[in-house]
């Protein structure tokens, strides 16, 4: 998503400045091109050989460095970038963006950039300073400016030994918002409800009956909506997905663990939706009954017979309580008769759209990180997307859902 873009970066000197490596690591993993300008504290912490191996490019630190690609780099770079984050964002340079003081080669640069083109900003300091009045009025004052982002701090131990709110957010956060800050906003005031990952059935307090479901799929789905301006309620099952913490209230999550509590908060939820994508691996059947205590093999046993109930339909009870300009898509993963039994999901359910995958497809299903998908719309049309990442997918099926 962001191949092709240019991205700057603004290095000051926090501790922090440690992960700027590894984000600009992952910026260029993700097609990114990559410039840095820092501080000359910055590189107390990074140096430059570093930032510039990893980059490929020319570090910017100097204003009248005689070796400056252009006389006046901090309007050249401006006008190269896409986007500039500052990571890490001391309290100074946070305190100087506000005040448009712009006196080094960072906030020179940063001040020729806002208003222009989109700013990211990730504070980092100790928690002192965070709560400075002064901070805190001068982050509130950039979060208003148009086209400027700025990251909350997250709390944890401080370089300094404490522990408290002044951490910066990680890069693979860092990378989040800076995709959100490039994505097109044609689903901002939306409401998404979406659904994702398995779910799980108990026997007794230490078995269930669960799928393989990873809730990729369902997690790049709200990653996409939130990137293009949606508020979204993700309701999941138990998965090692996460989403990084840089959307604020436009992010609720709740968890669940079985198919009726799955079948509760969506239901509950429904009504407030303008759209609903159920992507999640519910389980059709739960034990009709449930151990209070361990089953345990006994002595000669050579089986066991469970008795199963079926769930509730979510997408079913979705679509028949649907209002008019309520959108509901579902998902269908099938093994046999693909195409056959996706149309009739769409037509039994009341569905807008199905997405349809195959377990027969190489790539596509359970735990990784592609997928290869058909789209088919109540109107009867219908598209295929090659094999693509979960990622791609989502936006495939966003840019396909909006026309």
């Amino acid at each position: 998503m962001l191949r092709g873009k240019h991205i700057l970066v603004g290095v000051s000197g926090g501790i922090a400045a440690y992960k700027v490596p590894e984000l600009v690591r992952l910026l260029r993993k993700a097609g990114a091109e990559v410039r840095l300008t820092a501080t000359h504290n910055a590189l107390q912490f990074v140096t430059e050989t570093t930032l510039r191996t990893l980059s490929g490019n020319p570090v910017y630190t100097d204003m009248f460095a005689p070796v400056n690609e252009h006389a006046t780099e901090h309007i050249s770079l401006p006008d190269w970038a896409d986007l500039m984050l500052v990571a890490p964002a001391t309290a100074n340079v946070i305190g100087k963006a506000a005040a448009g003081i712009a006196d080094d080669a960072l906030t020179t640069t940063l001040a020729a950039t806002v208003a222009r083109k989109p700013v990211v900003i990730a504070p980092a300091m100790n928690d002192k300073m965070y709560d400075n009045p002064a901070t805190q009025h001068a982050m509130s004052e950039l979060g208003q400016w148009k086209g400027v982002t700025v990251l909350d701090c997250t709390e944890g131990f401080l370089a300094c030994g404490t522990e408290g709110k002044g951490r910066m957010q990680e890069p693979e956060a860092l990378l989040e918002a800076v995709q959100a800050a490039l994505a097109p906003q044609d689903m901002a005031g939306q409401s998404v409800l979406i659904t994702a990952g398995p779910t799980r059935e108990p026997i007794d307090p230490v078995r269930y009956l669960t799928n393989c479901s990873s809730g990729k799929m369902g997690y790049a789905l709200a990653r996409a909506c939130l990137r293009r301006g949606a508020d979204v309620v993700l309701v999941s099952g138990p998965t090692q997905e996460r989403i990084a913490p840089v959307y604020g209230s436009r992010l609720h999550i709740v968890n669940v663990l079985t198919a009726a509590e799955m079948a509760e908060a969506a239901l509950a939820r429904w009504p407030e939706a303008g759209m609903a994508v159920l992507s999640a691996a519910v389980a059709d059947f739960t034990p009709a009954q449930v151990s209070p205590v361990k089953r345990k093999k006994q002595p000669g046993q050579t089986g066991m017979t469970l008795s199963l109930t079926t769930t509730t339909d979510i997408a079913a009870a979705m679509g028949a309580s649907k209002q008019n300009g309520q959108r509901l898509v579902g998902f269908a993963l099938e093994t046999d008769h693909e195409h056959e039994n996706a149309l009739r999901k769409l037509r039994d359910k009341c569905l807008d759209a199905i997405v349809l995958n195959s377990l027969r497809d190489a790539g596509a299903g359970f735990g990784v990180d592609t997928n290869k998908v058909t789209l088919l719309m109540a109107d009867g049309t219908e598209q295929a997307f090659p094999l693509l990442s979960k990622e791609e997918v989502a936006d495939a099926l966003l840019d396909r859902l909006h026309r």
